[in-house]
């Protein structure tokens, strides 16, 4: 029996599908009458052939989009495009798809290849995490992705829900001169919706994009050259419980600090007017923010690639890929910090119960609040680079014989690209808050505050943190592969690996706790505050016309207003990141592999085809992290007492695991166009950098009621999947198909995120200290930190460890307070990881593709269920752990095409999903509520060369929402806007 496909990739399997329609567009008419089965389609209905070629003809489960053109991508971004295949969803940042997750495996355990080539990650959004930013790519130079559902013994490991294969363009693959240039106009709406400090001068920006590929001496040298430049500026606005909720709490207990994970504070129950009672859950929130963000990005990408065929048994390809992404962001924000006083509320029925409207009662003073109405300011810019260099050679000494070389180096580096950092917060206040509401019963919190008086309490900078990261991922790889056909339908295929993967995550903060007033209104001239309203950047979101809307506050420059509070301190340093490290985490993986596998087709009444191998795989972790020395706690504001930290030191740790992963696929024609098929394979995902780290990291403010921090383990082994999937296919024309695959995965191995009480460093806290205590005796409630910080400074000013301060602008003490020996060693809650948690989800996807005809118009979509019975249980206290990223989703793609036109229209709908077990204040679920965003396109070509497009992308201007254990404990709610596009690309 023949077996052509052990010959064939899918790469060349898709490629020639293209070139065939391509060529049936071109032939004579004479010809198409000699071959009337002949369909000719061009463009985006020749891609989606392709891709239907490229499932139909693979081994295992296997879906992909193929460039309609060289150089045109379906998508203007690799990760919207990746959402149209079943099972894929995105999570999108700046209104753009960055990170993917398949089949409710969550970014970090999904593999990403550049030309079969495994690639580093880095990204300062999470500095730790090993998800692969599809943001960083542009889409022009890419001519497929292929998305291996099912695992292979010749791919590299870490996909567990998926892994994907990036392939750029290559000269032999399409021999002659392809040439053009595009240019485009971006309009970003969400751009004119911001205030004027944060706004970009211009909505409108640009993007060119160019390929030349051509191949000479009779094709046997070939050069392709690629390159792009994108700019754009956007905005978003964002009202959020920024650090989270706390609690939940039970209405049956007497004050906060029985309850797990609660503050020790006490908080009498006749305190808190009309909480839930009973064994109801509740929790209240720690602040309300609205924030105001305006970007601007820059992204350029280059490829060279060169090709050489020396003889016509042997093809060698050297290629470079460069790829910049620079962002630069701005923001302006208003929030109010609760202070967990007397309140008075109302709350949803039921447990876990929420707040409706949470009051709380700040007295007034004079007419005025005493309060801070916080204000707050940013200025950071980023960069990314990715680099490669690889050279392949592939030598075919016979038509049974194949042997194949591939080596790459390749880096990712991530850092500030400003003087003020990576990130920063410069905050202000004016302290006249009184009794403060928020009222969570619609979408969009409102904020309501008593007593406001910017001209009693002038604006003047509190607090600042400028922050340094960077990270570093570097991968050397090498794979020698062979495949030795050894019958007429059979073929063996094996293989060497070696990687070695070297990741690098650092950071330091220049940390002012001074947020009851670091400066004075004086230092302020008033033409620096730009009184803005609140109302006008959230008019989408229900709930944000409420009359009752805080809707003053006041908006600055950056710069201006730091270089002020610099002078005014006196400490212009302490308003500048940091030139070194505080905190220095390096790990080292090298991993060795070998794989056989072994193809075959089978001689029964319906023609069986199957690839069964085997990969085995050992890997040295080496863990590495520069630890700060914690020396003591200071005690600088009500409920801040910040580490001082002396010289760090390194320690390292390290660890080792090996595998062996079969691996099964079995396909059946039932008939000539049906397909039923099966697979068995076992998977691993690498655990996350952070949970590999070696030391003991503190975090650098400890509150009343302890602190936190985090502790590696590089022994940890690696998430483990037994991955089962079963798929019918029927392919009932050339372009149609529908499908429907079922599959299973058990996963165990997963690192559980437990706390642990410990006291590392030996800290001594003055919370419950002699002069605490004795504060306490003197009348003081446990509660009210102000008066206990007034009654130390003005009995004990020279106490051991105290240092006295100027009252500030409300007759408040100020000054730091030093645990001592005799005080109490501070409590910290250490997260550290283990392998110890296990989990199973299945789900189904159903496909359909179908082309009317001769018509022009066609439809694909596709809907994808994934179910898990670990999931987060919201009437629980403590730590869980649940699968994140697990939902269900659609798309429906309508196109039309004809010599002039080509139209789609896409929407593409996620479910809700749970993004996080952990918010800014603990163990707190947040869930991404489902959002769909429609997305068009038209293409108009006005000759065969030239041709005009226009695309909107969120057209429906869709809102973002995120909530914790109820829909009304509000996380986060964010107004994007439309982004369109108009351009001209030409062909030479």
């Amino acid at each position: 029996m023949h077996y052509p496909k052990a010959r064939q990739t899918l790469m060349s399997l898709a490629v020639a599908s293209a070139c065939a329609a391509a060529h049936a567009q071109e032939a004579p008419a004479k010809a198409a009458e000699a071959e009337p089965q002949s369909v000719v389609v061009t463009g985006l209905r020749a891609s989606m052939q392709s891709s239907l070629n490229l499932k139909r003809n693979s081994d295992g489960i296997v879906d992909g989009i193929v460039a309609e053109d060289i150089g045109k991508f379906p998508d203007t971004n690799l990760a919207e495009s990746l959402q149209r295949i079943s099972g894929v969803s995105i999570d999108r940042s700046i209104g753009e798809g960055s990170k993917i997750t398949v089949r409710g495996v969550g970014p970090d355990f999904n593999m990403v290849l550049l030309n079969g080539r495994q690639m580093p990650t880095s990204n300062l959004g999470d500095l730790n995490g090993r998800a692969f930013d599809f943001a960083n790519l542009a889409s022009e130079a890419i001519s497929q992705i292929q998305v291996y559902k099912t695992s292979r013994a010749d791919s590299p490991t870490g996909g567990i829900g998926a892994t994907l294969n990036v392939m750029t363009a290559r000269p032999f693959e399409r021999p002659g001169l392809h040439s053009s240039l595009g240019i485009k106009g971006v309009y970003d709406t969400t751009n004119s919706n911001l205030p004027g400090d944060v706004k970009a001068s211009k909505s409108l920006t640009p993007e060119v994009s160019g390929l030349y590929s051509d191949t000479f001496a009779n094709n046997t040298f070939g050069v392709a050259l690629t390159g792009s430049y994108q700019e754009r500026n956007l905005g978003y606005n964002t009202a959020a419980v920024s650090n989270g909720w706390r609690g939940p709490f039970r209405g049956d207990e007497n004050n906060w600090g029985t309850i797990p994970n609660g503050p020790s504070d006490a908080c009498p129950a006749c305190v808190v007017t009309n909480r839930p009672t009973g064994a109801q859950l509740y929790s209240v929130p720690q602040n309300l923010n609205y924030n105001f963000n305006g970007v601007k990005r820059q992204r350029t990408n280059a490829q060279l690639t060169l090709q050489y065929k020396p003889v016509d048994t042997l093809v060698t390809t050297l290629d470079y890929t460069y790829s910049e992404n620079k962002i630069q962001t701005k923001r302006n924000d208003l929030s109010a910090w609760f202070n967990f006083g007397p309140s008075s509320s109302s709350w949803t029925a039921g447990s876990p119960s929420s707040p409706l409207i949470y009051k709380e009662i700040i007295p007034l003073k004079d007419g005025a609040g005493t309060s801070d109405i916080a204000m707050g300011a940013a200025d950071f810019a980023t960069k990314t680079q990715n680099k490669s260099l690889g050279f392949n050679a592939v030598w075919k000494p016979s038509s049974e014989l194949r042997f194949e070389l591939d080596t790459h180096h390749s880096t990712a580096t991530s850092g500030a690209d400003s003087p003020f950092g990576s990130s920063n917060t410069l905050g202000t206040a004016s302290f006249s808050r009184g009794t403060t509401t928020a009222d969570f019963s619609k979408d969009f919190p409102v904020l309501s505050i008593e007593g406001a008086d910017f001209v009693k309490a002038g604006q003047q900078v509190t607090g600042s943190v400028f922050t340094n990261q960077y990270m570093r991922g570097e991968i050397d790889q090498t794979q020698v592969k062979g495949a030795w056909k050894v019958l007429e339908a059979s073929e063996l295929k094996f293989g060497l690996n070696y990687t070695k993967s070297d990741n690098r995550s650092a950071f330091s903060n220049q940390q002012r706790d001074t947020w009851g007033g670091a400066t004075k209104p004086s230092d302020y001239p008033s033409s620096v505050w730009h009184q803005q309203s609140v109302r006008q950047y959230f008019d989408k979101i229900d709930g944000s016309s409420n009359s009752n809307l805080f809707n003053q506050f006041y908006t600055f420059n950056f710069a201006q207003v730091r270089q002020l509070a610099a002078t005014a301190s006196g400490k212009p340093e302490l308003y500048l990141p940091k030139t070194y490290f505080d905190n220095d985490a390096r790990t080292s993986e090298k991993s060795k592999a070998l794989y056989l596998q072994f193809n075959t087709e089978w001689d029964t009444a319906l023609p069986i085809h199957t690839a069964i191998g085997a990969r085995y795989e050992k890997t040295d972790v080496i863990s590495t992290a520069l630890v700060p020395a914690a020396v003591n706690i200071k005690w600088v504001s009500q409920n801040e007492l910040p580490i001082t930290f002396g010289d760090p030191t390194f320690t390292t740790l390290t660890g080792a695991y090996h595998n062996l992963l079969p691996s099964f696929d079995s396909d059946i024609e039932l008939t000539q166009n049906q397909k039923l098929r099966f697979s068995y394979g076992e998977t691993i995902g690498r655990p996350r950098y952070d949970q590999i780290q070696g030391g003991t990291t503190l975090n650098s403010l400890v509150r009343t009621d302890g602190g936190t921090g985090s502790q590696g383990n590089p022994s940890l082994k690696p998430v483990k999947s037994k991955n089962l999937d079963l798929s019918y296919e029927w392919y009932y024309g050339k372009q149609n198909f529908v499908s429907l695959g079922l599959f299973k995965k058990d996963l165990e191995n997963y690192a559980g995120q437990s706390r642990i009480i410990a006291t590392p460093f030996n800290l001594h806290t003055p919370v419950g200290g002699a002069l605490w205590n004795e504060a306490l005796g003197k009348g003081c409630a446990n509660t009210d930190t102000t008066c206990i910080r007034n009654y130390i400074f003005r009995n004990h000013p020279t106490a051991p460890g105290v240092t006295r301060g100027a009252d500030d602008a409300l007759g408040n003490a100020t000054g730091t307070i030093i645990g001592q020996p005799s005080d109490p060693v501070a409590q910290f809650q250490i997260t550290s990881f283990s392998n110890q948690k296990k989990a199973n989800l299945h789900g189904a996807e159903i496909n359909l593709q179908h082309m009317f005809g001769d018509s022009g118009f066609g439809v694909s979509t596709n809907y994808t269920f994934v179910h898990s019975g670990l999931r987060y249980d919201n009437n629980a206290v403590g730590e869980q752990f649940a699968l994140v990223g697990l939902s269900n989703s659609y798309n429906v793609i309508g196109i039309y095409e004809d010599k002039k036109f080509t139209g789609r229209l896409a929407y593409n709908w996620r479910g809700e999903f749970l993004a996080s077990t952990f918010d800014g204040s603990g163990p707190n679920p947040q869930y991404v509520e489902p959002y769909g965003q429609l997305d068009v396109s038209l293409t108009y070509a006005i000759n065969e060369k030239l041709s005009v497009q226009i695309e909107g992308i969120n057209v429906t201007n869709e809102i973002t929402r995120v909530h914790s254990r109820t829909k009304q404990q509000l996380e986060s709610v964010t107004q994007n806007g439309p982004r369109y596009m108009v351009g001209l690309r030409y062909k030479f």
